[in-house]
């Protein structure tokens, strides 16, 4: 099935089905039938100081499932990817390390041309790291005569369907993720926006290689985490995983105000299987087994 024939419904089930069946077979399968969400640290959280090797060892120990790294740059991707096959964790993909300062949808050219650069580097070190993604902040509306929305809009979507051929290839995933950017939703506005405009974002790339890396808590403050992965549905792909409360701002998982039994609903609900990625404060081993156990008791619902 071609790229232009794939219809978003169909690609949701494949891209979703083929990220989960990518890690599931090098870390066992599940031992039921029920989806399975996958446990994963962004690994510059981890800022303990110890070898990279270290590093694998003591995340598997502790029951992550996999790391996620940053490119261009972080840590060094051979030594991460031999670590990974010594221990037997993988990586499942990289983060864009200068999306927010190198934009794709800046007004100059030259930058646009940098921060395209950028992106295929990300590609082609997460494919080298044995990955399936890319993570993307697409842009940022920073005034209204030189990046408004729709400047933005227009000039992500150019940038990133000049990445496609290169992921196509290689078969890497460009997952855009929901930040505080002004995009996509009314930074002014109140806590009952909805996911409405990423999706249709998100449908006029149209390509089965493009998706949402949902970001749970980030969005907590502007809407409902749980309606936006409703409606969303099976263009999410991966997860990020946060919290963020009213009254003390993004704090650690479980100490804010996302409704996490309803997120929990609403994954099942989309059948989502694949990786979540905490994205929170650092630290070192304990700190590394707080998230996990948090990421257990409110993203998983385990006891």
């Amino acid at each position: 099935m071609s790229e232009t024939t794939i219809n978003r419904r169909d690609f949701g089930k494949a891209g979703g089905l083929a990220l989960a069946a990518a890690a599931l077979p090098a870390l066992g399968e599940a031992a039921d039938d029920k989806p399975r969400i996958l446990k994963s640290i962004k690994f510059g959280m981890f800022n303990e100081k110890i070898s990279i090797a270290e590093k694998f060892k003591l995340l598997k120990e502790i029951g992550y499932d996999g790391v996620e790294l940053n490119s261009p740059g972080g840590v060094n991707k051979k030594e991460a990817l031999t670590a990974s096959r010594e221990t037997g964790l993988p990586i499942h993909g990289v983060v864009d390390s200068i999306h927010w300062g190198t934009r794709l949808s800046s007004p100059d050219a030259k930058t646009r041309r940098e921060g395209l650069n950028g992106l295929r580097t990300a590609i082609r070190d997460a494919h080298l790291v044995g990955g399936s993604a890319v993570l993307l902040v697409p842009g940022a509306v920073r005034n209204a005569e030189n990046e408004n929305h729709q400047q933005v809009w227009d000039r992500s979507i150019e940038q990133i369907h000049w990445t496609l051929p290169l992921a196509a290839k290689l078969g890497i995933h460009v997952l855009i993720e929901n930040v505080w950017n002004g995009f996509l939703y009314d930074p002014k506005g109140d806590n009952n926006q909805t996911a409405t405009l990423l999706a249709k974002y998100l449908d006029e790339i149209d390509s089965p290689w493009v998706g949402s890396y949902f970001d749970i808590g980030n969005h907590q403050r502007f809407g409902k985490p749980a309606e936006w992965i409703r409606t969303l549905g099976k263009r999410i792909l991966k997860l990020d995983v946060k919290d963020w409360g009213k009254s003390n701002g993004f704090c650690k998982i479980g100490d804010g105000d996302v409704d996490w039994p309803d997120v929990r609903r609403a994954l099942a609900e989309i059948g989502f299987t694949g990786w979540s990625t905490a994205e929170v404060g650092g630290g070192n081993r304990d700190r590394m087994k707080d998230v996990h156990d948090r990421m257990d008791k409110h993203l998983l619902g385990k006891a």
